[in-house]
């Protein structure tokens, strides 16, 4: 029975995928622990288009994907401020490895939405979505989110915000991949899913800037059409969707209240599971008739295995029916005590992912590359003169021997990329920049002239716009490299 079964669906799987060559949230991990392959995860049931991107901005499948609206039965159970990684699949069922073809660039993103019950159907579409992680272009190692996927065996980091209210939440993952965004028409391609989660937490936050899925962006969104092939590139990409939200960042609070999950435990008594499927151990026999309904029991449970298991596969299916085989016989053989223990058929345990590996292969940025840290407290400049001060070795661009100048240096309070500017200089190290005033002779952070902060905090301008308007002034130019 099982083989020829096995055969059409991997056959018919195989071949989708070879058509698609795209990706698939499938799985997720809490604190480095697998909920295992489609557990608590909301994702399309086709498995020959399950990799597929959506087909339009404006539909409700932009909130959780095809087959979106329907939940459930299993809730993943998580703590404020644990660690989440999303796992991102070409291939849903890992039957083949990589998590998305090296074309398909652009940015990632996590969104959360506070339900009432995380297994009821009807209940993605619509407000209530907050983002809780964004990571854009990485303009020091010329990356894009999804190209750091391919590296990190597909995986995605974020992090539950401590001080959340406890409850029902879906959590969101997002990729948006910008390969046909230059084309006419333009095709930006979404490939998102939902995890089901209950959250404990002491918290009481209620994020405000939440916005409604769809609807957050449409096709005038400038990030629907920015194009990845311009060289350079129009940095910095447009932000779209909320500001993530952090936790003590501005919101709203509920009473805080103690909650208990009651909904999408596993159920007691279930020793095996595939997807969101269990399988319960057939009623103990001591006679022929009772053997072979401990069979029959048990068969129906596989085809029920095979039935739910969807585009990640019948992989633990194909142990349980294992186990219902060696029943099978044992009743052919005359052997009527039973069930035989299920320990030889288990699955074997799934390894730990190692977070920290995760995060730091990842660096998923608390805000995009669009959005800086403000400089007011980043900024330093010392003075440099070459005839009694050594240039910093970090230093991006040199100054002219024998002239003087000032270092500007960028200190990153929050650790993570900062846009490359213009010419190579590189805001991670120090910069080395012409004084404005040639009668000046040294760089003076006081000089009302010279506002070293002024291009990155401006109003209403990224860092890397500001940054650029600065050096095409007609008062300053950096200076040609040693």
């Amino acid at each position: 029975m099982r083989v020829s079964h096995v055969k059409i669906v991997i056959l018919t799987a195989g071949a989708a995928q070879l058509a698609s060559a795209h990706t698939a949230f499938t799985n997720f991990f809490v604190n480095g622990v697998d909920q295992g392959d489609g557990t608590a995860v909301r994702m399309s049931n086709n498995i020959q288009q399950a990799t597929f991107p959506l087909s339009s901005v404006t539909s409700p499948d932009m909130a959780c994907g095809v087959n979106g609206e329907n939940g459930v039965s299993r809730v993943a159970s998580v703590n404020a401020g644990d660690s989440l990684a999303f796992e991102w699949r070409d291939w849903p069922d890992a039957s083949q490895p990589g998590s998305i073809d090296p074309s398909h660039k652009g940015p990632c993103a996590v969104y959360m939405k506070k339900v009432d019950n995380s297994a009821a159907s009807n209940n993605a579409a619509g407000d209530g979505w907050f983002k809780i992680m964004e990571d854009g272009y990485d303009s020091t190692t010329g990356k894009w989110c999804t190209e750091k996927l391919i590296p990190n065996d597909g995986h995605l980091a974020a992090t539950i915000p401590q001080d959340l209210a406890a409850g029902y939440y879906l959590v969101r993952p997002e990729l948006l991949a910008l390969q046909q965004a230059d084309k006419t028409p333009p095709d930006p391609q979404f490939y998102v899913g939902c995890a089901q989660i209950f959250l404990s937490s002491s918290g009481s936050a209620v994020p405000p800037n939440t916005v409604s899925i769809p609807g957050y962006i449409s096709m005038s969104t400038p990030a629907m059409t920015f194009d990845i092939y311009d060289q350079p590139m129009k940095l910095p990409f447009p932000d779209f969707g909320p500001p993530s939200y952090t936790a003590g960042s501005s919101k709203r609070e509920l009473e805080a209240r103690a909650m208990t999950q009651t909904i999408g435990l596993k159920p007691d008594g279930c020793v095996m599971e595939n997807v969101n499927w269990c399988g319960f151990m057939p009623s103990s026999y001591t006679d022929e008739t009772g053997c072979y309904s401990a069979s029959q029991n048990c068969s129906v449970q596989a085809t029920d295995c095979y039935n739910s298991a969807g585009p990640t596969g019948s992989k633990n299916c194909f142990n349980w029916e294992d186990f219902c085989t060696q029943i099978r016989n044992d009743c052919g053989a005359g052997k009527y005590s039973g069930p035989p223990s299920i320990s030889s058929f288990m699955p074997a345990a799934l390894p730990k992912l190692n977070m920290t590996a995760v995060v730091a292969a990842s660096e998923p940025m608390n805000s995009s590359d669009s959005a800086p840290t403000e400089a007011s407290s980043t900024v330093s400049m010392e003075t440099y003169n070459p005839a009694s001060t050594a240039m910093p070795a970090s230093a991006a661009v040199a100054v002219k021997p024998a002239r003087q100048g000032c270092v500007v240096l960028f200190m990153d309070t929050a650790a993570r990329p900062r846009t490359t500017v213009a010419r190579g200089a590189n805001l991670n190290s120090e910069t080395a920049l012409e004084p404005l005033s040639t009668s000046a002779g040294i760089c003076d952070s006081m000089d009302t002239s010279f506002e070293a902060a002024d291009f990155i905090s401006d109003a209403g301008k990224s860092k890397e716009s500001r940054f650029n308007d600065w050096l095409a002034s007609s008062f300053f130019s950096p200076v040609d490299a040693q």
